[in-house]
Order: structure tokens, then sequence, then C-alpha cells
């Protein structure tokens, strides 16, 4: 058996063999070989984050390592060729001379065959991401409180808006300018801050998004390990555009129910373009306060688990 890089011309076995290795998977849908190009035809894309075994001159399996979001993925392999795990230490190999010191997966939760390999790569469950909706009139009403007060989100704030997602944002506070100012998907100005009268300082911020050219959260897939873009937690990641997504973040967990209604009915008067009948949000199940709000007010849809692994 031989493991290399890829090499173009390499989408159309990729996706056969995905196909014909998941078909039997629960929600199981068909990749696209047009899908895979996109990925491996962007400028910058790397080759050598993908390995693909050959035996006898044919492709009979393969494994995808997304670096910037140390994401990997489980090795598909041809029925009757079980060379996952030698395919999967050679992506570990590679991922190991990037410098990486860890690495995450995440499916779906009912793709059993697929989480046992994991376990035994020694991977570890470390959270799993909650998806919720709920529709427009099921929210409940509040009035902003008198001693905070909302304002838009500015540069300078990024160093206390850093220490207040800690534990559950994705990026570092040097990466945090581009994620929320440069952002292809949605403007700085979906993100709110709720401020003390006090001393201006950030009680909770959040982020809402009214597009009606992204998903409609009713529509899609709630199982399926796919992030949500702009729920705080998936920032760096691969991410579903989905309209209507609200999410937030406080600075005392014990405020979650108080600033999170103040922001939600925040979010909802500024979806004013009648794009959007259910609001959908999405959090880690680790964040216990925010999952306690999403769990009264929101209704859950379904979720996936998250695996890690820290690599010596």
């Amino acid at each position: 058996m031989n493991i290399r890089s890829f090499q173009p011309g390499d989408e159309p076995v990729q996706v056969s063999l995905y196909n014909a290795a998941a078909c039997l998977l629960p929600g199981f849908k068909p990749a696209k070989v047009e899908d895979v190009q996109k990925r491996t035809r962007v400028r910058g894309f790397d080759p050598t984050t993908r390995w693909y075994a050959e035996a006898a001159g044919e492709v009979v399996g393969y494994c995808v390592l997304e670096p910037q979001q140390g994401r990997v993925s489980f090795p598909w392999c041809k029925r009757g060729h079980d060379v996952g795990a030698e395919l999967f230490a050679a992506a570990l190999a590679g991922t190991r001379a990037r410098g990486l010191t860890k690495l995450f997966a995440a499916y779906r939760h009912d793709w059993h065959p697929v989480q046992a390999f994991f376990e035994r790569q020694g991977f570890a469950l470390k959270r799993e991401m909650v998806n919720f909706a709920t529709d427009m009139h099921d929210l409940p009403t509040t009035r902003f409180g008198s001693t905070s007060a909302l304002a838009v989100l500015e540069r300078k704030d990024l160093p206390e808006v850093a220490a207040i997602g800690a534990g559950v944002l994705q990026l570092p506070l040097g990466k945090l300018d581009q994620y929320f100012f440069a952002n292809l998907y949605f403007p700085a100005e979906c993100v709110r801050l709720l401020r003390s009268r006090e001393d201006g300082s950030i009680l909770a911020l959040s982020l809402a998004i009214e597009q009606a050219s992204y998903a409609d959260v009713k529509m899609i897939d709630s199982q399926a390990p796919c992030f949500r873009l702009g729920a705080f937690g998936t920032e760096g990641l691969n991410t579903k555009r989905v309209n209507g997504l609200f999410s937030f973040l406080v600075r005392q967990p014990e405020s979650a129910i108080t600033h999170g209604l103040t922001l939600l009915a925040d979010a909802v008067a500024s979806m004013t373009e009648g794009n959007v009948s259910t609001v959908a949000a999405q959090a880690p199940s680790d964040a216990l306060h925010l999952m306690g709000f999403y769990n009264r007010y929101f209704k859950e849809q379904g979720r996936f688990p998250v695996y890690e692994r820290e690599l010596g």
C-alpha cells in the first residue's frame, strides 16, 4: 500500500469512496464532485492536507485535514480494504509536522462506527453542539433594563469581548478583529453590546443575522455536524449560514436569563425585513448557563458530538 497526497483529478474518486462507504449510515447525504472541487481549487489550497491510500494503483481510501480549524476526517475506505488505521496514522504524522497540538472531529451522534473509530484513536467527547429554534410568536417579551444600555461593537471592545467569551470563543484575541470586522457573511453591526450605565463595561453581547438567502432553520438537518454561522463557539470553523440566527455571551453566568432576554428582544426588533419567522440558535453543551437560557426559551432541534485529542 502506498499513501500519497492529493493530485488533480482525485475529486471524483474521493466522492465515490465516501458515498459508497457512508451510504448506509443514518441521515446520509451523497457528496458531489463539484463541492469537493470548490475546496481543492481555491487559492492557497494545500494538497498535503489530504492523504490517499493506493493498492495496486487504485485509490482505496482517503483522509482530510482542515489545518486552520484543526479538524480531521474519518478515513473513508473502499469495502474490502481495511486501511483506515494506516491512513489515519499518516494523517496524524502530517498534522504533527505542521505543529498542531490538538485535533477535533465532528460527525452525527448516530454514526456509531465513526465514533468508535475516533475513540480507539484516543479522541474523547469534549462537548455537544446543540441546535435550537423557536417561532417568533413564541418568544417572550421584555423591556430594556434601566441599568444597561445597548451599543455597537468597536475594535477597542475586543479585549473585553475575549475575556467574556473565554471558554466559548474558538479564536484568540489576535484573530477576533478579522472575524468581526472583515467577515464576508455578516457585518460587525450585527454584534450588539449591553453596557453598564454605571461604568460602561460590557455586561453581555449578542450576534443576530437576518439574511433571506441563508438557509431556513426548519429545512436543514439539525443532527448533521454543521456549525452555525454567528453562533458563539464556531469562530474560525466552516459554518452553515442560517437565517434568523441569534447568539449571546454574558459576563456573569447568573445574569444569563436577564441579559439574554434583553438582547433577544433587541435582536428580534432588529429583524425588520420580514424574512425571519423562526429564530435559530446553537450553543455548546459545556456552557451550562447558555444551555439553561436556550432550553427555557427555545426548543431543541438536535445535537452532534465534538471529539478532541491532544497531540503529544
